[in-house]
């Protein structure tokens, strides 16, 4: 039975399955073609991506096949009891397999990352009856992580059953209008990888990324709203949904920061704006073309060093009406890492100080040999350290952009 055959296989039958029943797919799939594994499990990652959480299998009820509601109720459970523990993600079997992206063997368990465009969406647990795996069982498995992820992340957004499998607390309304905001947690591409993370998790407020992948360009933004709670979520919102309808019109970076700036003025009358950094990084030559609209920074990693790039700022989008934005560009080399914050990052204060800018480029410098998917998640746990485990006074967002295509000479910067 070949591994090819088998792919196509798993494609097909998560393709026609039900949104919520993915899991129970696999299981029945699996066990028809391998009998050696005697059970699948899905683990998602909770906000905070610090632990791993299963999705519950289902219970049917009597006299109706599984595949309805998830045992347990709302919170999902395992069948006849408490749900199963959360595994740590540091330190465990599992846990490597969600952070290299590569398959775990222990023993009689095999932990394979589920993945989709680069970002990490969980890990599939393959459960033996004996000791051993075969090299090819081992590379379909893996293949079924990736076949699997691209079902998921479709699957995802027609049924709330893996949003409620990775939360170990209650999202505030105003978190879940942000991260129902985002594109994803990361991307990568030809010569590029991206990703960001949003913090606190459970009660952030008013910052947020967005990015868009296009065959010529790569489109990212980064705002810091002004206010908490919901104020800020709602304020956000009209931001990042006025820089979309924009950028997805047509317009370059300084129309759409333009317009973006006139919704929100229309709205508050300059009580409220929006602090954001609109980018576009030219896939053929790594030129990015920037509007530094408010606190948001990048900070540029070129080999050991690590710097702030230095651009103008403009005013916030949102505080005067018809402001006209101009556009600065610099250039990126190959191996060039972008770390890019709001301003609860650099100036989160605590009893400790301010964290600051010195404290970020240390951060930035000793994540160097990460994935850029680990680097918001090591910066916001240093961050967060400084607070002494303490919560953030301020929302936090890092967005790390790792740069690999070629790039065009280029003279001085930014022009």
């Amino acid at each position: 039975m070949s591994t090819h055959g088998r792919a196509a296989r798993v494609e097909r039958a998560l393709r026609l399955a039900p949104a919520h029943a993915l899991p129970e797919t696999l299981t029945a799939l699996f066990r028809q073609e391998l009998p050696q594994i005697r059970e699948v499990r899905l683990l998602v990652n909770d906000y905070h991506s610090r632990v791993l959480l299963p999705v519950e299998p289902f219970r049917a009820a009597p006299g109706r096949p599984a595949g309805g509601e998830p045992a347990g109720g709302a919170a999902g459970g395992a069948a006849g009891g408490e749900p199963a523990a959360p595994i740590r993600i540091r330190g465990t079997a599992p846990g490597r397999a969600f952070v290299s992206r590569r398959r775990v063997v222990d023993s009689a368990v095999v932990f394979v990352p589920v993945t989709a465009r680069g970002e990490r969406l969980g890990v599939l647990e393959f459960r033996s009856s004996a000791a051993g795996w075969d090299d090819a069982v081992l590379d379909a498995l893996e293949e079924t992580g990736a076949v699997f992820g691209a079902a998921l992340r479709v699957a995802w957004k027609y049924t709330d059953r893996y949003e409620r499998a990775r939360r170990d607390q209650r999202l505030t309304l105003a978190a879940e209008l942000q991260w129902q905001l985002l594109p994803g947690h990361a991307c990568s591409g030809d010569g590029y990888s991206l990703a960001g993370h949003l913090e606190p998790a459970y009660s952030i407020g008013g910052d947020n990324f967005d990015w868009s992948a296009e065959h010529d360009h790569l489109a990212l933004t980064v705002t810091n709203g002004s206010g908490t709670g919901i104020q800020a979520a709602l304020l956000t919102s009209l931001t990042v949904g006025a820089l979309r309808n924009a950028r997805r019109s047509g317009a370059d970076i300084g129309e759409q920061a333009s317009l973006a700036n006139d919704m929100v003025h229309v709205r508050y009358g300059g009580r409220e704006f929006t602090e954001t950094l609109v980018m576009r990084i030219d896939l053929a030559d790594g030129t990015v073309h920037v509007i530094d609209a408010g606190s948001p920074r990048i900070l540029r990693a070129r080999g050991a060093e690590v710097t702030p790039v230095p651009l103008e700022q403009q005013l916030p989008l949102g505080m005067f009406p018809d402001t006209e934005y101009r556009p600065q560009r610099f250039h990126l080399e190959p191996g060039d890492r972008l770390v890019i914050v709001s301003d609860g990052v650099f100036s989160a204060r605590s009893a400790r100080g301010e964290f600051g800018t010195h404290a970020l480029e240390q951060a930035t410098r000793r994540s160097r040999l990460q994935d850029a998917a680990e680097v918001p998640l090591t910066i916001v746990n240093e961050l967060i350290e400084h607070h002494e485990g303490a919560d953030l006074a301020d929302d936090a967002v890092v967005v790390c952009l790792d740069w690999h295509r070629p790039a065009a000479p280029a003279a001085g910067e930014p022009e």
